[in-house]
């Protein structure tokens, strides 16, 4: 049986996550090179030690590695029964490998936590529990489940929270979230998701518009969006507008970009042409839905500020991002209504801007930095 120092379980790593699992791969390099023997257990294709060596990554580094059955365009209940499995099968990895400390994050959500805390009880290891989405709350939206399978899986998930050595989470409104429906003393760290930090070729700029990169999905007011830019076009509206990304209302939006020759819309290219085609636009749109932040944060504000693109989000104002773009100079905030989301576009077209008080500085959002905070929060916390 090996032993280990650190055990990172999550569904999503690199290279197919560029972002956060290129911090879990940096987080384990880290780990490793700090003299701690450390293991990933992870979902990817078959060919990832392939990669991995061909790439020089991970060095001194153990990987379990599952192959996936479905992906995000799979059937719900598909989806559910593969979340199930990587879950048996992370039971099975913790039962032949020993770990001094385990990390555990948010995807797949409720099952492989609750498995990294049943171990905790039996083998006395230490666990660290990142939330970047809550569940089974934000899932509610999409599957609409009964009563007592919520009540059920708020209970099983206090018990995780309230045997974590520490929780860390995206803001304070999340950290709020989880107290109130755990009733839990562990520490909770928020931390900012890190953006992009590819070097930019194209810096001078800038087109003045309006960009969109990220899931274009349920929980982003998509159907307001394209309505606000419906009429801002119909009254002469003249800035352009670039949607990259993919999700529930994509057709809808490749119907937007057919019918206005400045609308444009593109599937998601790789991470380092996604950033230099947002970088060209003035304003980053985040439209989000109100009841989401409290149990989400929109990871495309830190690429925006990353690619020194100024944040339109569009929420109410009391909302933890409204405060977090307004309070910090990100931006601006419009409420969630097409009168004001469209006097706003014409605002900007006529010159309004924002002066920032200093510049972004990359590293406050870098990948690097945000791997170095969860590092301490791990190796400065007791053990169980």
């Amino acid at each position: 049986m090996k032993k280990y120092d650190l055990t990172i379980i999550n569904g999503l790593f690199w290279p197919n996550n560029k972002i956060q699992g290129e911090a879990l791969l940096q987080l384990a390099e880290k780990a490793c090179h700090e003299g701690n023997k450390t293991l990933v257990v992870t979902q990817l294709s078959k060919n990832f030690h392939n990669v991995i060596m061909e790439s020089g990554r991970g060095l001194g580094v153990d990987f379990k590695i599952r192959n996936p059955k479905t992906n995000s365009s799979s059937k719900i209940l598909f989806r559910a029964l593969d979340f199930l499995a990587f879950g048996c099968w992370v039971f099975w990895i913790l039962i032949i490998t020993r770990s001094k400390k385990v990390y555990v994050g948010t995807d797949p959500p409720l099952i492989v936590p609750f498995i990294v805390f049943l171990f905790s009880k039996i083998k006395k290891y230490s666990y660290f529990y990142h939330f970047q989405d809550i569940y089974p709350e934000v899932g509610q939206k999409i599957i609409k489940s009964s009563i007592v399978f919520i009540k059920l899986s708020l209970k099983i998930d206090a018990l995780v929270i309230n045997n974590a050595s520490s929780i860390i989470t995206i803001t304070d409104e999340m950290k709020k979230t989880i107290i109130g429906r755990s009733n839990t003393s562990v520490e909770i760290n928020t931390l900012t998701n890190p953006g992009t930090t590819y070097k930019l070729t194209n810096i001078n700029k800038q087109i003045n518009g309006f960009v969109y990169s990220g899931n274009i999905g349920r929980f982003q007011k998509i159907p307001l969006l394209i309505a606000s830019i419906n009429r801002y076009k119909k009254l002469g509206g003249k800035l352009p507008f670039m949607f990259i990304g993919y999700g529930f209302y994509s057709d809808k939006i490749k119907l937007l970009s057919n019918e206005y020759e400045d609308v444009n819309y593109s599937k998601f290219l790789d991470e380092k042409a996604n950033r230099e085609l947002s970088s060209q636009y003035s304003w980053g749109l985040v439209p989000i839905e109100d009841e989401t932040l409290k149990y989400a944060f929109p990871s495309k504000t830190s690429s925006y500020l990353n690619s020194n693109v100024k944040i339109l989000s569009i929420c109410s104002p009391n909302t933890n991002l409204a405060k977090w773009v307004v309070g910090n100079n990100f931006g601006i905030n419009v409420r969630s209504n097409m009168d004001d989301i469209v006097d706003t576009f014409f605002k900007i077209e006529n010159g309004f801007d924002i002066n920032r008080i200093k510049d972004i500085s990359q590293e406050d959002f870098s990948i690097e930095t945000y791997v170095q905070k969860i590092y301490s929060i791990i190796f400065k916390s007791k053990s169980a």
